[in-house]
This record gives structure tokens, C-alpha cells and sequence, in this order.
């Protein structure tokens, strides 16, 4: 299993910990730290995506559940009302964030904020976040991780000027958190509110 570079420190701290409660004699602690040390594992795991899907489609930037679906201005990059699909992500789910379509990026902006429960409507105008605004031969895309309650650090990996492909990384966020995609008017919704997604597998919209 691949994991993210960002988890690097924290599985490390882990398994020392359990080693740690081992020498220690502490077999019933050992043994609740290794329950802890998988599931740091399993959250920062970074598996390899890359599903030729066709430009045609928009592919989910994240992993979770579509929490909100609706028409909203977005005037910093789309410059009027756009689609926003919002996808809230467990600390279950995959935490690395890809591009959803091929493009160039033509924007980035980050804003310190508050750590406000990721799955309500508020989070996407009060929490921390960093927005990456994409230039494609179809129109403009808008992807904003925005953190959790319990989220600390947002990773965004690529500055203004650099192109990128459909799956690529985009970046990750750390224990929880969600990610809102800004689309034209114009495209198709394939999703709705309840669905579960899989990051740079599952089609969210298609251009039209």
C-alpha cells in the first residue's frame, strides 16, 4: 500500500508507541496503540487512481459523501453563479485530493479561518481553507479543500502557472474534513446529495 507523504511521521510515531508500550510491559495498551497505528495507516493511504474516463467527464476531487448540491456565487475565479458540489470527507475516507479535470492552474488562494464542523453549510465561507482555481478548454473549475473540526494542515501541492492531469495529486487534509468543487452552470450534475464518491474514479458532472 502507498501512503502520503504527509503521514510519514505520524505512522512512525505509532508503531513507536506500540513498541514503546511492549517493552513496557503493557500488553493491553500495546494492543489498543496497534489498533491505532492501522488506522493512521489506513487514513493516510494514498492507492493509485488513474481511470481514463474521456475529457468530457468531471471526476470527484475526493473520496466521502456528497453533502450539498446548489447554485451559489462564486465571483473570485468563475466570476458569477455557479454549480457547488460539496463532498464531506470521514476519517475513514481517503484523504488525498485529486484534479478532477486536465487543466491549467490559474488561481490559488488560501484563508485562515475557524475549524467548524466540515459538513455544514457555514464551513464553506468561515472554515480554513485553500481553493485552486483550474483553466480548461471547457471553462473554469473551482476545487476548495476546506478543514475540519479536527483538521489542522491543508496540502496544496501545485502554484499558479502549472498544468495538470485528470487524477493527478492535488493535495490532501489532515483528520477530517471536506472538499467543494465550482463548476459552470452549464454542465450535467451526475450526482446527488447522499452519494458516496471515490477520488479520480467517480464522474460528478459531465461538460456539455
Amino acid at each position: 500500500m502507498r501512503f502520503a507523504p504527509e503521514g510519514r511521521w505520524f505512522i512512525v510515531g505509532a508503531w513507536l508507541l506500540v513498541i514503546g508500550l511492549v517493552v513496557a510491559g503493557l500488553p493491553v495498551g500495546a494492543v489498543l496503540a496497534a489498533v491505532l497505528a492501522i488506522w493512521v495507516m489506513w487514513f493516510f493511504r494514498d492507492p493509485e487512481r488513474r481511470w481514463g474516463t474521456g475529457d468530457d467527464l468531471i471526476l470527484a476531487p475526493a473520496d466521502g459523501k456528497v453533502v450539498g448540491i446548489v447554485e451559489t456565487d462564486e465571483p473570485a475565479f468563475l466570476g458569477g453563479v455557479a454549480i457547488r458540489i460539496s463532498i464531506f470527507m470521514n476519517v475513514f475516507d481517503c484523504h488525498v485530493n485529486r484534479y478532477p479535470v486536465d487543466g491549467t492552474v490559474e488561481y490559488r488562494y488560501y484563508n485562515a479561518g475557524k475549524f467548524l464542523n466540515a459538513a455544514g453549510d457555514k464551513a464553506s465561507l468561515d472554515n480554513e481553507q485553500s481553493s485552486v482555481g483550474l483553466a480548461t478548454r471547457r471553462g473554469r473549475v473551482l476545487i476548495r479543500q476546506i478543514a475540519g473540526l479536527i483538521a489542522r494542515r491543508i496540502v496544496t501541492d501545485h502554484a499558479v502557472g502549472t498544468p495538470v492531469t485528470q487524477t493527478q495529486r492535488l493535495g490532501m487534509i489532515r483528520f477530517g474534513s471536506r472538499v467543494d468543487m465550482f463548476l459552470p452552470r452549464s454542465v450535467t450534475v451526475l450526482v446527488k446529495v447522499g452519494d458516496t464518491t471515490r477520488v479520480g474514479v467517480t464522474p460528478v458532472a459531465r461538460w456539455n
